[in-house]
């Protein structure tokens, strides 16, 4: 072992330089450690391996990173470090499985999902933007609170709560498959390791973007102009003001609600080209995991190792939202994808992208779950 490998593969993880940490046994090995990165789970492991970490916890400040290095530097066995994990993800698991079923009931409670007009799903952005620094009337603002704020804020709460909710229920899902070792110390950009290989999570709907790329790589025209062309050519009102989503989202469902011969025929279409570009996604998803990483976030961006968990309704693109609390059909086809995935070679999930100009690799994987 090098003098200051610890060192070495810290950098590559903060940089995250995923597929060269875990290019070694040794790197692998580390990250396994860090994802154990409490302090309380690594003195727990410690006692366990016989390693003496009394001089580290001594010091107050920083002892995480301290932990770390001493355990990995004794390097004890990897087969009593992944026993380790798996006794206390089981242990954290039958404290959340017990209350599991009454979770799903209540998130089935949820009839509509909506961020309740907030934007970028930023609260306080929202609030600032659109009546702190635009209202200067007491009784505007009060007006405002009582009708737009308190429903918005209302929408936005219960939008939060059941992404939160359900995105623990799914990746326990992942976590609880025989071939899956879990994480159980909140590491960054690992929530489970596949094989060997780690992943961070990525639950998502199919990418409005993506799906504009490949209508025009096919000749076709945004869809949302398509919808309003339609609307325009057969007088059916809709409020143009409105913020693009939200004209979507009225045309799409006044349309595909409508009695008419026309109506019906144009969304008959409408629907087979999503379907198709959707089905194209799911035969080839290795042009839409690479479209996902070149189309990241600025402040996001990051290289790490993905399993996009990809959902959607081929039917209406505002009805995905109900699979995320789908356990019976996700566990379903979650379980069957990790069962072929455990005997794939790393190599095939290798992809190449490009950020700002320069090239990465990384390993990802994509599943679809659609209605």
């Amino acid at each position: 072992m090098a003098a200051d490998s610890f060192g070495t593969y810290k950098g590559l993880y903060d940089e995250s330089k995923f597929a060269e940490l875990i290019a070694t046994k040794e790197g692998l090995y580390w990250l396994k450690v860090r994802s154990i990165g409490r302090p309380k789970l690594l003195t727990a492991f410690a006692k366990k391996a016989l390693i003496d970490v009394s001089t580290v916890l001594a010091q107050k400040r920083g002892a995480a990173e301290r932990l770390m290095k001493c355990i990995f530097d004794a390097h004890p066995d990897e087969e009593t470090l992944v026993a380790f994990i798996h006794a206390t993800y089981k242990a954290e698991r039958k404290l959340r499985a017990g209350g599991e079923e009454q979770l799903i009931s209540e998130l089935y409670r949820m009839t509509d999902f909506s961020w309740g007009g907030i934007f970028e799903n930023s609260l306080d952005k929202t609030i600032v933007n659109r009546y702190v620094k635009k209202i200067q009337k007491w009784d505007t603002l009060n007006k405002a609170i009582d009708e737009k704020i308190y429903p918005s804020m209302r929408g936005y709460v219960l939008a939060s709560w059941y992404n939160h909710w359900t995105s623990i229920i799914i990746e326990d899902i992942f976590k609880d498959h025989r071939a899956v070792l879990p994480t159980v110390g909140l590491i960054k950009q690992v929530d489970f390791f596949v094989d060997q290989v780690p992943f961070d999570l990525k639950v998502t709907y199919f990418p409005g973007g993506y799906m504009e790329v490949k209508r025009k790589e096919k000749g076709l025209r945004p869809e949302a102009t398509e919808l309003k062309k339609f609307a325009r050519d057969h007088k059916f009102f809709f409020d143009s003001s409105a913020p693009p989503k939200v004209q979507f989202a009225e045309l799409f469902a006044k349309l595909r609600d409508h009695p008419s011969a026309e109506a019906k025929a144009f969304m008959k279409s409408f629907l087979e080209q999503r379907r198709s570009i959707i089905d194209e996604a799911v035969r080839n998803p290795q042009q839409l995991m690479v479209w996902l990483y070149e189309n990241q976030g600025e402040r996001r961006f990051d290289a790490s190792n993905r399993f996009f968990l990809i959902l959607g309704d081929r039917n209406d693109p505002y009805e995905g939202w109900k699979l995320k609390r789908n356990h019976a059909l996700l566990a379903k086809e979650i379980d069957r994808h990790l069962d072929s995935l455990a005997k794939q070679p790393r190599d095939r999930l290798k992809i190449d992208f490009r950020w700002k100009g320069t090239k990465y690799f990384a390993y990802a994987d994509a599943l679809f779950v659609f209605q």
